[in-house]
């Protein structure tokens, strides 16, 4: 039996060593960047294997689904994604640092090399405290959302890949997420220390921070409330801007989102404590002259400058000590507020609105806790309605008893 020819595609190469490979050339249609025409070479142990890979290039080639060899890394992989990215500087940021592990790591990586593997093992060592940074340094071990939330992300730049024609599978599909440990209860202030905290704050050169913070707003909308937002004549407040840290540098933008910008009317107190504010900073104004800053916030220091977010942070922590309640953090109090609102019965429609969120089941769901007084005053309720089913259930006196016989008799 003769032996069949190769085809044109196919040549036979002899090593010099003398191991025979068979060198597999195609045309694999046009690269979409250039329009120019490209071409595939790869060599293969057997005539078989050459044959088989022959066919199934050419069917992918012209089924559309073809991906040629690329040398592109998986930095440049990230690097491309996140420019293609239009989101707020915030998320950018979270974007980036969700990253950041796998590029540290496999960033020189041929991103059509990378397998699930590789992944699975930087898993294991972010959750283990064992990956390394870029400049060498170790990584605290890292929270199963936490690592989940990187490969998620990676997963969705692998998928504009294959989107693009340049990538084949996505490995970070492949790789098994981490199981969430137990949800972590939020603590929230009760009323008693809610009192407790403002009772300090009165004599803080910042106690309007505190009250606007205990009144359901963000960090970022607490710091980047300004004068021109508040009418102390109308007692309104609104809500339309936010003072947020973005690799470290506050960065001022719209509210975090279209629900997040809202008006609020003030409370007698908080009315009054922003009254105060304005005064004190009219003569910290008059005392500095031009030295004196922008002050056109409503939360700023002795110079007139608006504060850094983290600032505001570690603000409220020397406050709540000086308290001497329990260290909650700061986004916490809006969690405070949301829950006491609860308690005290007010609508969770009317909640959603006032912390400017537009979904009321997430505001249920994620701002509404209970409290140990709540559960105390459940517990009342409870043994209300028992002892009052006992009471009914009680058996009839023996005289009863008596007569009832008597008349059946």
């Amino acid at each position: 039996m003769s032996r069949r020819q190769l085809p044109p595609q196919i040549k036979k190469i002899v090593l010099k060593s003398g191991a025979v490979r068979y060198q597999v050339t195609t045309e694999a249609g046009r690269a979409p960047e250039t329009g120019k025409r490209r071409q595939t070479k790869k060599r293969y142990r057997t005539e078989a294997e050459a044959r088989d890979a022959l066919a199934a290039t050419t069917m992918a080639v012209r089924q559309g689904t073809f991906v040629p060899n690329s040398a592109l890394t998986v930095d440049q992989a990230c690097e491309d994604w996140l420019a293609g990215k239009r989101v707020r500087g915030t998320t950018a940021t979270n974007y980036l640092n969700a990253l950041q592990p796998v590029r540290d790591r496999y960033g020189a990586e041929v991103v059509q090399k990378l397998s699930k593997r590789h992944l699975d093992d930087l898993v294991t060592d972010l959750l283990a405290g064992t990956a390394k940074k870029a400049n060498g340094r170790t990584r605290r071990p890292w929270k199963p959302e936490t690592v989940n939330a990187t490969l998620d992300r990676f997963e969705t730049v692998l998928e504009s890949l294959i989107a693009e024609g340049k990538l084949v599978r996505n490995v970070a599909a492949l790789v098994d997420r981490v199981p969430a440990g137990p949800k972590k209860r939020r603590s929230t202030y009760t009323e008693a220390e809610v009192r407790r905290v403002l009772e300090v704050a009165a004599a803080d050169r910042n106690g309007h921070a505190w009250h606007l913070a205990l009144s359901g707003l963000r960090r970022g909308e607490i710091g980047g409330l300004r004068w021109s937002d508040v009418d102390l004549d109308a007692g309104l407040l609104t809500v339309a801007n936010n003072r947020v840290s973005v690799n470290g540098k506050p960065v001022e933008s719209d509210p975090k989102s279209e629900d997040s910008g809202r008006t609020l009317p003030l409370t007698p107190t908080l009315k009054v404590e922003l009254r105060a504010a304005r005064k004190r900073q009219a003569a910290e104004r008059l005392a500095l002259g031009e030295a004196y800053g922008p002050g056109t916030h409503v939360v700023v220091n002795e110079a007139g400058q608006s504060y850094h977010p983290d600032t505001l942070t570690d603000y409220w922590d020397r406050i709540t000590r000086a308290a001497e309640v329990r260290r909650i953090r700061l986004h916490d109090a809006r969690h405070t507020c949301g829950t006491l609102m609860h308690l005290q019965g007010v609508p969770i429609a009317v909640i959603a609105e006032w912390l400017g969120h537009a979904d009321s089941a997430f505001t249920m769901r994620t701002y509404v806790h209970s409290q140990n007084d709540a559960l105390v005053s459940a517990a009342g309720t409870l043994e209300a309605l028992v002892a009052k089913r006992d009471k009914n259930a009680n058996p009839p006196s023996r005289r009863k008893r008596r007569k009832r016989r008597k008349a059946a008799g």
